[in-house]
Order: C-alpha cells, then structure tokens, then sequence
C-alpha cells in the first residue's frame, strides 16, 4: 500500500482491504471513489486511447505518430511475431489475475 492519506478525512491507502473485499463488504472503497475510478477509465477509453491520426497499422497501435521505438524498422515476419508475444502475456496476465482471484474467494 502506498503511504499517506487518500482523502482530506484522513483515511490512509492501509485502511481499506486487498482484493474483492475492497469493492464489496464493510471496509469497502465508499461509492465516490469507485465512480472516480470508472469516470477516469472511460474517459481514458473515450479520449486517449484512440487512434486519432488515422494512422494505426492494427487494432491497438495508439502510436499515433509520436511513438516509435524502432517498430518502423522491424520487418513483417518479426511485427507479426512480436504482436503475437505480446498477445500470449497478455493472456498470461489475465489467467494470472483469474488464478489470484480464485486464491482469494478460496481463503487459502
């Protein structure tokens, strides 16, 4: 957790629980919190994380034209390997996050 207050109340980041038991239960995140934090998302979804030039090669290439990191170099074999790399740890973090799930509800 991270250290200090979270509001002007004095609640501390420590002060509330790890998990679904942040969400749902009697030390919940009160319901202002969890409405900032879906606003922030959608507002991401809606207003950053777009392809605004046009320019995007696949679904997801936020590049927009600013960021690079060399991909332009790449040629279509390794591109094409490289989204699939990164497709499989995405996969991998989710069954990750799905496991630690299940962890918690089981209690073990």
């Amino acid at each position: 957790h991270l250290s200090g207050s979270i509001d002007q109340a004095g609640h501390s980041f420590d002060s509330y629980p790890n998990g679904i038991a942040a969400l749902f239960g009697e030390n919940a995140i009160p319901t202002a919190g969890l409405l900032q934090i879906i606003a922030f998302v959608g507002f991401l979804e809606l207003g950053v994380m777009k392809d605004v030039t046009g320019e995007a090669e696949f679904p997801g290439d936020f590049r927009n034209g600013a960021l690079d990191f060399g991909w332009d170099t790449f040629n279509e074999k390794t591109k094409l390997r490289k989204r699939g790399i990164e497709l499989n740890n995405g996969r991998a973090a989710m069954m990750g996050i799905l496991a630690l799930m299940v962890h918690e509800k089981l209690g073990v």
